[in-house]
């Protein structure tokens, strides 16, 4: 998977420098195997041991102590049950598209891939209503909707990601017809830290599902969704270039409404656009040309420019001119590309090499500012042409900047809500600025930092918002905390209570969310004492690349201190072979009673 996104890096493989990477019970921890004892079932229970995982664009790489793939729902209760009783954190984790430190983990890091299956079509009589397994990737998801004439309703940029983790950060396509893909969401049913199963929706346990659809892996597993699809239908698109002034000047919801999709690629350097739009139609599928580096020779040309940018980054307009016009033409509207293909393939586009992404949602009337602003930025522009108070002496960064809409205040919700972490304008259409730094053979931008620090300034003075899945560098939990107000406390409170442990944080939450770092008042009812915390990052060796190894530690080390004195021969008075109270009962509550019911206890396992 790692070389479909980032194929000019050298693929890396699971860490294995001795033995078997499957354990046996005869490698548990005391602890670990106590609480196993503890679970008289027939469920299996299979960890790997040295894996290494890092993210799409191999950004950050952790070694997870055990990591899972769990085949039924019933597994992965009986992983959170063990978890919660040993003290270790749950970290889920798909393909890794999000190239922050989000997906990584030193705990127990768990892959939904094999919890994928439609479960069930036309739902309630309701055609296109599908719920399936979160686990499922858009990519088969609409292979398997293809069969039946359906398809999803609007696609990102890409298709491998798992719906729970499209879902959980909140991705959006690039149109004002749709908002975020969660909008077509009716239900899901939720895993919390204690195993238990919740279903909500509009209707039912609604604090929970304006949670749950943007979770950013901080409330629990989403297990299971309901769907609103519709009918397949192909795209016929075309992309062009354009004068940036042809853009601004014409700058509108008119302008962005003239096709169902539209995305504008910024070229800052030419002060030029590629505008990428299309629509529904009828007419038969029509391939795409072969582009100038969608070629083997263009792709490297361009990729080894990069490179080279890396060590004299003064080239990189003279790159930005020739790769661009051998792509779209030296001159604009020299050169129309069109085609007809699936939504599910045409609303699609080649990321080409691994990249750092910075992407925030703005109200869409703030562009022509936002956009001519960081423009006098960029090209050097004197201080009183952008007001941003960050020095742009010798800095030359990567092009394009990628621009994308969507509305989330239409009448096409069949979510009906927003999610308490929504970060789209609520009064009007959005605008999403993008700026996309590659990394050449794994190696980062010497503009990086400057270029983030004045970018995310910008954008936090016009108003925006990050997108949760990208890599805001500069923007901290007390600016992320005013930009949600109430809406981030709401989000909390319904994760405190379905995870009071912390189960389910990293380090990335607690940087980035309101939450308290160090809470171990003993008297306080909210611990979380499971709660990962970082507490190194070093380069990760591999020769090659400026990736970057990620360990972590949950923050209540003492099941492993206790585990330590027992094999050293010490006892402990009432001992049970852990240090908390003996597990709650089991229960069998279902999934149809109320979240706050269900947030307490400890569940039975599913046989579903």
């Amino acid at each position: 998977m790692t070389d479909w996104a980032a194929p000019n890096l050298p693929t890396t493989k699971p860490n294995k420098p001795f033995g078997k990477d499957r354990l046996t019970p005869a490698n548990f921890s005391p602890r670990l195997s106590h609480e196993l004892a503890r679970i008289d079932d027939d469920i299996p229970f299979r960890p790997k041991a040295r894996y290494l995982h890092h993210t799409w664009a191999q950004t950050f790489f952790s070694r997870p102590e055990y990591y899972f793939q769990p085949e039924s729902v019933a597994e992965l209760q009986k992983i959170a049950t063990l978890a919660r009783r040993c003290h270790k954190r749950v970290c889920v984790t798909g393909f890794g598209h999000s190239p922050s430190t989000l997906t990584l983990t030193s705990s127990w890091l768990v892959n939904l891939d094999n919890i994928s299956n439609i479960l069930e079509w036309d739902v309630d009589g309701k055609k296109g209503l599908v719920r399936f397994e979160a686990g499922i990737s858009l990519h088969n998801l609409n292979q398997q909707l293809a069969a039946k004439g359906l398809t999803l309703p609007n696609l990102g940029s890409i298709d491998v990601q798992s719906l729970a983790g499209s879902i959980s950060t909140g991705t959006h396509g690039s149109s004002l017809s749709h908002g975020l893909l969660s909008q077509s969401v009716t239900s899901m049913t939720i895993l919390l830290s204690n195993a238990q199963l919740v279903t909500c929706s509009p209707e039912k346990n609604v604090d929970l599902f304006r949670a749950a659809l943007l979770s950013l892996g901080a409330l629990g597993i989403i297990v299971e969704m309901t769907y609103q699809t519709v009918p397949d239908f192909n795209i016929h698109w075309s992309q062009r270039l354009v004068p940036l002034d042809d853009i601004l000047s014409n700058w509108s919801e008119s302008f962005w409404k003239q096709r169902e999709f539209t995305r504008v690629w910024w070229l800052p350097y030419l002060k030029r656009a590629v505008i990428w739009s299309a629509n529904k139609t009828d007419e038969p599928p029509k391939p795409p040309n072969k582009t100038f580096y969608g070629g083997a020779f263009g792709y490297y040309l361009y990729h080894n420019l990069l490179a080279l940018s890396n060590y004299i980054p003064s080239i990189l307009p003279f790159v930005e001119w020739l790769i661009f016009g051998m792509q779209y033409g030296f001159k604009p509207d020299t050169y129309t590309m069109t085609a007809i293909e699936p939504a599910r393939s045409g609303l699609l586009m080649d990321c080409l090499y691994s990249q750092w992404v910075n992407e925030w949602a703005l109200p869409l009337p703030k562009g022509p500012e936002a956009i001519s602003r960081l423009s006098a930025w960029i090209n050097g522009a004197p201080k009183s042409e952008h007001n941003i108070p960050f020095s742009n002496k010798n800095l030359y960064v990567h092009c394009p900047v990628e621009v994308r809409v969507s509305d989330t205040t239409t009448d096409n919700q069949h979510s009906k809500v927003h999610p308490f972490l929504d970060p789209t304008w609520h009064e009007g259409p959005t605008l999403y600025l993008n700026a996309t730094l590659y990394r050449p053979y794994g190696r980062d931008p010497p503009c990086r930092d400057r270029y983030y620090e004045a970018f995310e300034y910008l954008m936090r003075e016009l108003g925006g918002r990050p997108h949760w899945a990208k890599n805001f560098l500069y923007t901290d939990r007390e600016h992320i905390s005013t930009m949600y107000a109430d809406d981030m406390q709401k989000f909390l409170a319904v994760r405190n209570e379905g995870d009071p442990d912390g189960m389910f944080l990293g380090q990335w939450h607690l940087n980035n969310l309101p939450i308290e770092s160090n809470n171990q008042d003993e008297n306080s009812n909210n611990k979380q004492s499971s709660v990962e915390e970082e507490i190194s990052r070093k380069p990760m060796g591999l020769g090659w690349g400026d990736g970057v190894l990620w360990e972590g530690a949950v923050r209540d080390f003492s099941p492993l201190d206790r585990d330590a004195a027992r094999d050293a021969g010490v006892s402990f008075s009432n001992d049970d072979g852990g240090n908390t109270p003996t597990a709650m009962s089991m229960t069998s509550r279902t999934s149809d009673e109320s979240f706050d019911m269900l947030a307490k206890g400890e569940a039975s396992f599913y046989r579903g």
